[in-house]
């Protein structure tokens, strides 16, 4: 591409995809498993740590193969083109339009004290309109992106000082004792780390449009790691205000976890606006997922014939097949999944793909490295790989039906990739 987008809108890009539905919704489902507020924030802290090794590798799988396409390109080059081609299957089918359909459910569920809880219609149209924004030029994308990001940013952090400054009179969630140590050896904590995986998605977007970005050698590293620090953060902190003010019962099995807290804080009337503003600041997390999502199918299009009609682009260089693609996929798994299933099948998928990756940054060239090695290689990759190996299991063991329906999507994608081979 002629023009390049800057550090700052890359790392809008991940910020944005990492800071949507999930950091907004999962405590509630995690404390059907887990209550002590220590194996909260273990949960959110690890899952920072995994996402900021995450990081490193991808950075370093960025710099040596500074091309759009992410785990495709990766994947592709360093082990075998099946395992890119299902890494690209994975994120048309469920890896980037499932966290937009999550997050275009979460729009219209946020807008529940105006009415709009079952305006399907709202959310299609949401999709819809910024499929648009991602369809002319890299400008209208950046613009949209920023904004809509330095909103985020600025909502979460408001929330964050008035979760825990102001006093809340009423039972909370906070529960320090000694039962966390009994809780994070049980199979509902490593289940509750899908959650909390699916929730610090994104973390590696912009290495999924590092052909876009302006000298991505040097800005990737920077992009990628100092992202994941800033959201790991906020992440940790959001989750002691929304337990500090709700209680468990109030929370529990919930999505709309936010709301019910900050009802509890600012009555009836402030939590409008705080819904109005979550709804607001998810379609940060569309935009973010229609722009990545699509360069990694637009990638995969181009190397296999028979995806070639998503390789199609307009005269700015824009995958507009591939974006329209996605817009379409999101909308039918919208209208016909539920948010929680929807969330474990994509999460078991996402970690299984992530973590192929990562490993192969175990696999370059000693003589062939990038400009940025990965720190303590090859320790913190296998870190990273035995730990999603035991959630991944004990998502397995314990949610069946999900991780079996994300399974089956990747075996659907071999019979794909075989059948476009004959």
């Amino acid at each position: 591409m002629k023009k390049k987008i800057s550090p700052f809108t890359a790392s809008s890009i991940v910020v944005a995809n990492m800071i949507g539905t999930g950091v907004f919704t999962s405590v509630g489902f995690q404390l059907n498993a887990v209550q002590n507020s220590w194996s909260i924030l273990l949960l959110w802290i690890l899952g920072g740590i995994l996402s900021l090794i995450g990081a490193f590798a991808y950075a370093e799988l960025g710099t040596r193969f500074p091309q759009s396409g992410g785990d495709y390109i990766f994947l592709s080059r360093v082990f075998h083109p099946l395992l890119g081609f299902l890494s690209a299957w994975a994120g048309l089918i469920v890896g980037f339009s499932a966290p937009v359909s999550l997050a275009a459910i979460a729009f219209i569920k946020y807008l529940s004290p105006f009415g709009l809880q079952n305006s399907s219609w709202l959310a299609i149209a949401a999709i819809i309109g910024i499929g648009l924004v991602h369809s002319f030029t890299l400008t209208h994308s950046s613009r949209f992106q920023n904004a809509s990001t330095i909103i985020k940013i600025a909502f979460i952090a408001v929330l964050i000082g008035l979760g825990l400054l102001l006093d809340y009179d009423g039972e909370n969630a906070i529960s320090f004792t000694e039962s966390w140590k009994q809780e994070i050896l049980t199979p509902g904590f490593a289940v509750s780390m899908v959650y909390v995986a699916f929730a610090y998605t994104g973390w590696n977007s912009a290495a999924y449009v590092s052909e876009e970005i302006e000298n991505p050698v040097k800005n990737l590293p920077k992009i990628l790691i100092g992202s994941t620090l800033f959201v790991s953060v906020l992440y940790v902190l959001f989750q002691v205000a929304l337990l500090r003010n709700g209680s468990v019962a109030d929370l529990a099995g919930k999505e709309e976890v936010t709301f019910v807290s900050y009802q509890n804080l600012l009555g009836e009337s402030g939590a409008k606006w705080v819904s109005i503003f979550i709804a607001i600041q998810l379609l940060a997390t569309i935009s973010s997922y229609l722009w990545v999502g699509p360069r990694v199918t637009w990638a995969m299009a181009k190397e296999h014939a028979l995806w070639k009609a998503l390789a199609k682009t307009n005269g700015h260089g824009i995958p507009v097949a591939a974006v329209w693609a996605h817009v379409a996929i999101s909308i039918v798994l919208m209208v016909t999944g539920t948010f929680e299933k929807i969330i474990l099948y994509a999460g078991f998928v996402l970690q299984l793909m992530s973590s192929l990756t990562v490993a192969t940054s175990l696999f370059i060239n000693r003589k062939e490295q990038s400009t940025y090695i990965t720190p303590f290689k090859p320790w913190l990759q296998i870190i990273f790989l035995l730990f999603n190996l035991w959630v991944l299991v004990f998502t397995l063991i314990n949610r069946p039906v999900e991780s079996l329906a994300g399974l089956g999507i990747l075996a659907i994608g071999v019979v794909v990739y075989f059948f476009k081979r004959r």
